[in-house]
């Protein structure tokens, strides 16, 4: 144990002093002369996917409603924030308190309503449009796509490209038009897979999810979350077949799709059977 490492191990009695620790801890981590090899060898560009993995943790717990897993998650994501802002003040380039104070400062301006003059009697979209407004003045002038992050999940930063455009009036009315467009985007796709070959088919694809996706936006559904609350949906009627096969003696090898379309349909069923 280095010498005053014994403070690291005792908890805050606050939550400043938790978030110290924290600090301390990762610097603690990234010595050179007496840190964990692995974190000294990381960078930016290495640490990166694992904030976005820890995001997506959160937003897992979150969706589960594991209330109890929740903490750890928050705590992993945190610690990304705070490996970042080390790395950064080991270059020289800012430090966690400037991290924090920029948080600050932006919550304090974009909320006008609270900590300003301006009335709280507004709508939940009216607020959202003024968010907008103020983001867009703090960025100066600029190109209407610019600042919508390249890191983005794909379905996600397609909502967030539409919606800027749908600002300056680059929109549908109608949500009908939107499924004509899919429909039109689906025959494409086909045709391409038919007839123009797989870099056209992947060309094709792209544009129907990101058709599909502006639907969602029309619908007022996150495409995101749809997607995800899908495959949480599979993975539990997927687990179903699999159990029913085990009960009945039987690997995946010993059956076949017609029964295990049957046993999926019989899994939906009890689905929609507990939900009413």
């Amino acid at each position: 144990m280095a010498k005053n490492d014994q403070d690291l191990f005792t908890e805050g009695d606050s939550a400043g002093a938790e978030f110290e620790r924290l600090c301390a801890i990762m610097a603690r981590l990234r010595d050179p002369e007496t840190g964990c090899p692995w974190d000294i060898a990381q960078d930016f560009a290495s640490i990166t996917p694992y904030t976005i993995e820890e995001a997506h943790e959160v937003a897992d717990a979150i969706a589960r409603e594991a209330w109890d897993e929740l903490p750890g998650e928050l705590g992993d994501l945190a610690l990304q924030v705070v490996y970042h802002a080390q790395m950064a003040a080991e270059a020289d380039l800012f430090d966690v308190r400037a991290v924090l104070a920029a948080v600050n400062a932006k919550m304090i301006a974009r909320h006008p309503h609270v900590f300003g003059d301006e009335s709280r009697e507004k709508s939940a979209e009216q607020q959202t449009e003024d968010w907008e407004r103020i983001k867009a003045a703090e960025r100066g002038p600029a190109r209407v796509l610019d600042g919508v992050a390249l890191g983005l999940p794909a379905l996600t930063r397609a909502l967030k490209l539409q919606k800027r455009a749908a600002r300056v009036g680059f929109d549908w009315p109608e949500t009908a038009q939107v499924v004509d467009k899919i429909i039109e985007e689906a025959r494409e796709l086909v045709e391409a897979r038919d007839e123009l070959g797989p870099e056209a088919t992947f060309e094709e694809f792209g544009d129907l999810l990101f058709v599909i996706a502006n639907l969602g936006r029309h619908l007022d559904v996150d495409p995101e979350a749809a997607l995800r609350a899908a495959n949480a949906k599979f993975t539990r009627r997927f687990n179903a077949i699999e159990d029913e096969l085990k009960a009945r003696g039987k690997d995946w090898a010993q059956s076949d799709l017609a029964e295990m379309d049957a046993l999926w349909n019989a899994a939906k069923a009890a689905e929609r059977a507990a939900k009413t």
